[in-house]
């Protein structure tokens, strides 16, 4: 199941991973801001000795890249809004899980906490040192409802592990285009290049 992913993604992208699909379509002034500084780390990334001054993208970018195209979501999940704070993010979405639970086996007991529509909350740890990124969640809700940790540990296990080996209750992985510090404050993500 894509469901955890799908959370982790938007987080992810705070992070900079900004190698998400674009739709040239999109016409808020955040979107186009952000798509700027994405081209503009590109291009630093490709120099030899990078300019290190920090590009910050605020939450208001990061919320037109996920709602105006800048980033393919999976089926089922709309209404990405991201929020921060000093190293913590916090994520809300709409997930209707039945094209993400499609061919799944419906008598498994997990499956009816994962099944129909709801509103999911997840709220993670998120850092970047030294060219790495982790990210380790805290918190997720199905409609204001705490998902109990050992149940998001069997789903996550279960389902996005094996499929994902990068994605679980606590990912690390290499930020890209040598973006080597991710800080994560009110209402922005701070990427320095190196």
């Amino acid at each position: 199941m894509k469901t955890l992913r799908v959370l982790l993604i938007p987080v992810a992208l705070l992070l900079g991973l900004a190698m998400a699909d674009q739709q040239s379509n999109a016409n808020h002034a955040d979107y186009r801001s952000i798509q700027q500084k994405l081209v503009y780390l590109k291009l630093n990334a490709a120099k030899t000795h990078p300019d290190p001054k920090p590009v910050e993208l605020t939450e208001a970018e990061v919320n037109a890249y996920f709602n105006e195209g800048g980033v393919k979501l999976p089926k089922g999940v709309s209404q990405v809004h991201l929020t921060s704070r000093p190293g913590i993010i916090d994520g809300h979405a709409h997930v209707d899980f039945e094209p993400i639970m499609q061919g799944r086996n419906p008598n498994n007991p997990l499956y009816n906490l994962f099944s129909g529509s709801h509103d999911i909350h997840v709220v993670a740890e998120a850092a970047g040192v030294n060219g790495i990124a982790t990210i380790k969640t805290q918190t997720v809700e199905l409609d204001n409802v705490a998902v109990p940790e050992w149940a998001l540990e069997f789903f996550v296990q279960r389902y996005l592990t094996p499929r994902y080996p990068n994605v679980g209750m606590t990912s690390t992985f290499k930020m890209p285009l040598r973006i080597q510090t991710a800080r994560i404050e009110t209402g922005k993500v701070v990427l320095e290049q190196r």
